[in-house]
């Protein structure tokens, strides 16, 4: 069984999701419905991934309890702002079949339209404050974002979750959500970014890194299980995603090891301080013509 997390706020989340970023929409109910039977109970989605109804599907389709499985989703950009974000939360809802989200985000800071980025958050915290939702939090927030947006709001985020791997590991992220509470959850855990097509040319896959490879071999487990125990045991929520039934299991089996302090210390001296996905910091005006379907 996946270990849990504590949020801020005493919510627990199990610290290994499923994620469904990129999932085809006739790939995804399957696949959740996959994850869960192995023993996954926490799912990630996002508004902008256009697949809140499958996840919903995937969900009914399990068999499972709703109280057992920690649903996540994101309010996309074009819906910031008080009463769009709220009626953002109506969508999501609807879509994934459900009364209450367990776990709800914005999706970037836009730190360039900070006002709209506070007026959202601050509808968070009135779907939090009406029992719509368990906890809110954030993603994509740098520590100066995640600054201003404590100085004008009531509720410390829960969550911040960021690109994170061994090769962009982001400390200065870490240490800023540490030392306001909130956990760091990784986008990308085991590198993904760094081997999909279509991201640029010349990019090393982390998965063929030989320290990895070294580790992984170890421990007879793969470099993926690696890097995930990596973040089980540096405390991080870590959300993978596949749609093949063997990956899906292989990621799930990380708790049945540990790695050692001097196989964490060569994990985290891999960073590079590249980022490999979008830069969160930019302007990034063309996320607003995104417009997220009614359900």
């Amino acid at each position: 069984m996946a270990s849990e997390l504590t949020l801020n706020n005493g919510v627990a989340l199990p610290g290994i999701g499923f994620g469904v970023f990129q999932n085809p929409p006739e790939q995804t109910a399957a696949a959740v419905e996959t994850a869960l039977r192995t023993g996954y109970r926490h799912i990630d989605t996002a508004a902008a991934y256009g697949n809140e109804r499958e996840v919903g599907e995937g969900l009914r389709r399990s068999g499972l309890p709703r109280e057992d499985v920690f649903i996540e989703t994101k309010v996309w950009v074009s819906d910031y702002g008080f009463d769009q974000t709220r009626h953002a939360f109506e969508k999501a809802s609807a879509k994934l079949g459900l009364e209450v989200i367990d776990l709800l985000i914005l999706h970037q800071p836009m730190p360039h339209y900070f006002d709209r980025t506070v007026a959202a958050y601050r509808g968070l915290e009135k779907l939090l404050a009406d029992g719509r939702v368990r906890a809110i939090g954030v993603s994509n927030f740098m520590p100066e974002d995640l600054e201003r947006l404590i100085e004008r709001t009531d509720v410390v985020p829960a969550v911040n979750q960021v690109e994170l791997h061994p090769y962009f590991s982001q400390p200065d992220v870490q240490a800023a959500d540490a030392s306001h509470g909130v956990l760091t959850q990784a986008w990308s855990p085991i590198g993904g970014i760094t081997f999909y097509s279509g991201w640029g040319e010349g990019r090393k896959s982390v998965m063929d890194d030989p320290v990895l490879a070294r580790i992984a071999e170890a421990h007879a487990k793969s470099p993926a299980q690696v890097m995930l125990r990596w973040h089980v045991q540096e405390g991080r929520s870590a959300i993978p995603k596949s749609t093949n039934p063997t990956r899906i299991a292989e990621n799930f089996d990380v708790f049945g090891f540990e790695l050692a302090d001097d196989e964490i210390a060569l994990i985290d001296g891999l960073d590079t301080g590249v980022r490999n996905g979008p830069d969160p910091r930019g302007r990034n005006e063309g996320y607003w013509d995104m417009k997220i379907p009614e359900a």
